[in-house]
């Protein structure tokens, strides 16, 4: 039984699936904020006259510019295509986001004194999993890491040889 435990204790603590939960992490992530560009897509007119202006832009022109970056930022981090890049304008949107919500529609409120009705934890909780994402990187399950390995195949080496390069 002691064997068991120790065994069981070893699997839990000593091996990682760093690879299959940045996987999980970018497919969760990609679906909650492809999510949230179907419903602004959908909602378009009714939501394109109240959306904020973003600079300069008037508020049909953002809430555009909006849906693209979360369609396509979405789609782009879920398949694991030009991963690190496409969290950039999606962590830009969200800081976005964020100012809106702190700074006008909950104006007199201190970020800490939230409810948990209110929507501003949403886009600090997108923001600290795309820096994930951004630091992280996507992983060896994604399109990224198998463009790399054609790659680095071309050029007549293997992943390791390339890896000691760098």
């Amino acid at each position: 039984m002691k064997l068991f435990f120790e065994n069981l204790f070893l699997k839990c603590t000593g091996y990682t699936y760093s690879n299959m939960a940045r996987l999980f992490i970018r497919l969760f992530v990609g679906i909650m904020f492809l999510q949230f560009g179907i419903r602004h897509l959908i909602n378009f007119t009714s939501l394109a006259p109240a959306f904020p202006p973003v600079l300069g832009m008037d508020g049909s022109t953002s809430l555009t510019l909006m849906i693209c970056i979360e369609m396509i930022c979405s789609i782009l981090i879920m398949v694991g295509f030009l991963t690190r890049l496409a969290v950039i304008p999606a962590i830009i949107a969200m800081m976005f986001a964020e100012h809106h919500i702190l700074h006008f529609i909950y104006p007199d409120t201190m970020p800490y004194l939230f409810s948990s009705l209110q929507p501003g934890y949403l886009p600090i909780m997108f923001i600290g999993i795309f820096i994930y994402i951004l630091i992280a990187g996507p992983g060896k399950i994604s399109l990224d890491y198998f463009i790399s390995l054609f790659i680095v195949s071309r050029r007549g080496k293997d992943d390791s040889e390339e890896m000691e390069e760098i």
